[in-house]
């Protein structure tokens, strides 16, 4: 899909962060820094639109949206296409990085609000891994695997192999269903099984599976199904 740009006169967002700062410019002017240049006939802010038009002017949809969409916008080749996507990825992980400093897990909710900005708008499956301390803190996120579509598999070694790498004194799993929902699946209930019992072998307990679906989450351990 092409989406048309409408030509329109640029206010030199550049100019305004420098002399206001970031936070006084609109998500537009944001996007157009990022992109760099317009082209003859519409300015940077006319495609910064059209690119946002493809998401209904979210930038959290927009970051689902494959980066290769980027180019039916007029403007947008493989160069400023990449610069996109890496923003849209800096803020993810940005997201992640400011939940650091709370590290001390005491519930499910604590898993949900570090990890749920992260996991919840990825359009495939990943699978984490939490490794914890003595104390309960956690240690290392660790990314044990991507899925494509709806779809993540993980065996337990690869799971307990990351564990003991971190001499983790226990583990929480971590994954997203991209459909929004985060009720478990047979296929989730399974893998939940032999984590743990590959967890008392090893005497590394696994304390919870967390599933985040969109803004919403499910734990095995609050539903007591560990």
């Amino acid at each position: 899909m092409t989406v048309q740009l409408q030509p329109q006169s640029g206010d030199r967002p550049r100019e305004r962060l420098w002399s206001l700062g970031p936070g006084a410019l609109t998500v537009v002017e944001l996007l157009a820094i990022v992109l760099g240049t317009g082209m003859p006939g519409a300015t940077a802010d006319a495609i910064a639109r059209a690119l946002l038009a493809l998401a209904d002017g979210s930038l959290r949809a927009l970051a689902q949206r494959p980066p290769g969409e980027f180019s039916g916008v007029a403007g947008v080749g493989p160069a400023k296409g990449a610069r996109v996507a890496a923003a849209l990825e800096l803020g993810r992980r940005m997201a992640l990085e400011g939940r650091q400093a709370a590290r001390l897990v005491s519930s499910p909710a604590d898993v949900h609000r570090w990890l749920g900005p992260v996991l919840r708008d990825l359009a495939v499956e990943e699978f984490h891994v939490l490794t914890l301390d003595a104390q309960n803190r956690i240690t290392r996120n660790l990314l044990i695997t991507r899925g494509i579509l709806n779809s993540s598999l993980v065996h337990p070694r690869e799971v307990f192999r990351a564990a003991i790498a971190e001499a983790a004194a226990s583990v929480i799993v971590v994954h997203n269903h991209p459909s929004g929902q985060p009720a478990p699946s047979a296929d989730d209930r399974a893998i939940t099984t032999q984590l743990v019992e590959a967890g008392r072998v090893l005497d590394v307990p696994v304390y919870d599976h967390v599933i985040v679906g969109g803004d919403q989450y499910f734990s095995f351990a609050e539903a007591g199904l560990l």
